[in-house]
């Protein structure tokens, strides 16, 4: 008789709650088509649940639902959110479990108290009247043919309280038809044991397959906690994208998701696109207009980074000695970075991003190992100026091309009643000859930038596209006053590619002018012939 095979694990179900617990962070704020590309998005990518907010809580998330009724994603199932009943009504007369179902969402995910500090201080009702609550209320929806996930609001809070009127809150939504009880750690202050513990025992009376996750992250553990959930016997997870959410913000499900799926060894819907993961963080973000944490788990851009020469000539041997997965599985890369801890390995790794080749032995790498080293010393950092290290490299090499010589610049700054103006007068030459620019700008480094530009546009139309990005000052040595050094770096881009370039001076603007020059002269070197 055969040995049966073993049960494959179960598949682990995604909710997103982005565009609710996301958006209850500070400074965060989608439009309704924001929040319309979201939901395509995140169906493309493979999340099994995408939750919308509550359809009646103002007119933006009106407008979203309207609107939302008519999609028809090709794997996610939509979401909307709101509590039980109020006490001492009935659920078929409930004005917002009406709005729920008139929502017209396929799903309807529940909030309700598990905590008796909550149902007694907070809803100012009887224990028995709450469990009524929810059973009452979750029955009735799921009378309507939808699919309900009850939220169990401050679960472990409430179980570490009153462990058995905790369950009977579970119990009670169970009865009522609830498809999934996410256990709620809604103040993210418990640690993983205690999770995990917790979690478990809620799996071994009420099945992991009816058991989810929804943690924050107020004690930095919300993914940790989440994955002990699941490690526990959860199978769905809650979050939100790059951890967006109030206070400090939800478990971040793009820290969840590759640790789940390339570490854990769980099957997931969405892990056939994992390699779209890094691209879907910084969609995000961009919708949010933030910057994006370049020190972010797994899709950061300093996540495979290497900087000292030791590291990065291993990691070049042996991925996985310095590297916890391939890159490429997240959609990221690994990156070496310049600086002067950098050996000879570490140059020759990153000249050949550029696509340059050097050899460890020429007295060339020599030349640039010990010319970095002196620039560094006088304040030039090359980690965010790969523009700069390329052309640096290509001047070692005697590669460098001149697509223009600077003859000078000029900049002035006046104020003009209660404005500041600045206007920047430059002259370069191209090919044999001259040319004379002006232009201005509410502060000298806009009118910099735009006066060299200008000059080189009708040349190298290609610069047109080109546009300052970001700038950032800081003084390198604060021992002489306002003598002080100055580093200025730059970020440039075209609407494909972004690129960083340095400059250092002990006049800010010299260094400034450094930093847009090279930026200037590093888009021709990607574009354009020399004249």
């Amino acid at each position: 008789m055969k040995a049966r095979a073993p049960k494959p694990p179960p598949v682990i179900r995604v909710y997103d709650t982005t565009l609710r617990d996301g958006t209850q962070g500070e400074g965060i704020s989608f439009s309704v088509a924001d929040k319309l590309m979201i939901v395509e998005r995140l169906d493309q990518f493979g999340v099994d649940y995408i939750e919308g907010g509550y359809p009646g809580s103002n007119p933006r998330d009106i407008a979203f639902f309207a609107e939302a009724k008519e999609l028809k994603p090709k794997h996610a199932r939509l979401a909307a959110f709101g509590s039980t009943r109020r006490a001492g009504s009935k659920a078929v007369t409930d004005p917002q479990l009406r709005v729920l179902l008139e929502s017209g969402m396929p799903v309807l995910t529940l909030v309700g108290k598990t905590s008796l500090l909550h149902v007694r201080e907070i809803l100012r009702t009887t224990p028995e009247e709450n469990l009524a609550m929810i059973e009452d209320s979750v029955r009735y929806l799921t009378a309507q043919g939808r699919e309900v996930i009850y939220d169990a609001e401050h679960f472990f809070d409430g179980y570490v309280d009153n462990p058995d009127y905790a369950l009977r809150t579970l119990e009670a939504a169970a009865r009522g038809g609830a498809a999934n009880l996410s256990l709620c750690e809604t103040n993210g202050g418990k640690l993983v044991p205690e999770v995990q513990r917790i979690t478990a025992a809620v799996v071994k009376r009420f099945g992991g397959e009816r058991i989810g996750i929804h943690c924050h992250n107020d004690s930095g553990l919300g993914v940790a906690v989440s994955l002990a959930g699941i490690d526990a016997g959860a199978t769905l997870v809650q979050g939100t994208m790059n951890g967006y959410g109030e206070r400090v913000g939800n478990a971040n499900l793009v820290t969840i998701i590759p640790n789940l799926a390339l570490k854990m060894r769980r099957r997931l819907y969405c892990a056939p696109n994992l390699d779209e993961l890094r691209d879907l963080s910084l969609f995000f973000d961009e919708l949010a207009n933030l910057r994006h944490d370049p020190k972010a788990p797994f899709v950061g851009r300093s996540a495979f980074a290497h900087k000292g020469g030791l590291h990065a000539n291993a990691a070049q041997k042996v991925a996985r000695s310095y590297e916890h997965i391939d890159p490429a599985l997240v959609g990221n890369r690994t990156r070496v970075l310049v600086s002067d801890m950098a050996g000879r390995s570490s140059l020759v790794l990153k000249a050949r991003e550029f696509g340059m080749e050097l050899d460890e032995k020429s007295p060339e790498l020599k030349s640039l190992v010990e010319e970095l080293k002196d620039r560094e010393f006088r304040g030039y950092e090359y980690e965010a100026a790969d523009a700069s290290f390329k052309l640096l490299v290509a001047k070692m090499l005697g590669h460098r091309k001149e697509f223009f010589a600077v003859e000078g610049y000029r900049v002035s700054v006046e104020r003009h009643g209660g404005e500041i103006w600045s206007e920047a007068t430059v002259r370069v030459k191209v090919g044999g000859e001259s040319i004379h620019t002006v232009a201005e700008s509410s502060g000298p480094v806009g009118a910099l930038d735009k006066a060299l530009r200008l000059g080189l546009e009708k040349i190298y139309p290609q610069l047109r596209d080109m546009k300052l990005r970001d700038y950032k000052v800081r003084i390198v040595e604060g021992n002489e006053g306002t003598g002080s050094k100055t580093r200025v770096l730059v970020e440039s881009g075209d609407g494909h590619s972004v690129w960083g370039t340095v400059g250092v001076s002990d006049n800010i603007i010299d260094a400034s002018w450094e930093a847009l020059r090279e930026a200037v002269e590093y888009r021709l070197s990607s574009t354009a012939p020399s004249p």
